[in-house]
């Protein structure tokens, strides 16, 4: 039905705005974890921690790297749901997806 189309066009193009949305929220993470780690970079700073336990820049470091991670999963898991629903191979449906990911960018 006309109505069933409708809001399949609807959902597919908001979860092309949430990919996008997902996509954006991971780079930020990237940023702000890259202004976590010290400015003064060794391979014996990275790898054993000073006396007394972690810094905090490497807690911040690690858990600004788990969101990434959780971000990274979620938009893999949208990415195959849009693909999904574009290889139903209806055009409305790909407008949807296309509109949906202009939408998301432009935000």
């Amino acid at each position: 039905s006309r109505a069933g189309m409708a809001l399949s066009v609807l959902v597919i193009l908001l979860l092309s705005m949430l990919y996008e949305a997902v996509k954006m929220g991971k780079a930020l993470l990237l940023r702000r974890a890259l202004l976590a780690l010290p400015h003064s970079l060794s391979q014996e700073s990275l790898v054993e921690p000073e006396e007394g336990g972690t810094s905090p820049a490497q807690g911040r470091w690690f858990r600004y790297h788990v969101g990434q991670t959780l971000f990274h999963v979620v938009q893999v898991v949208l990415g195959y749901m849009v693909m999904l629903a574009v290889m139903s191979y209806n055009a409305w449906i790909f407008l949807g997806a296309i509109v949906g990911s202009t939408l998301g960018y432009f935000m």
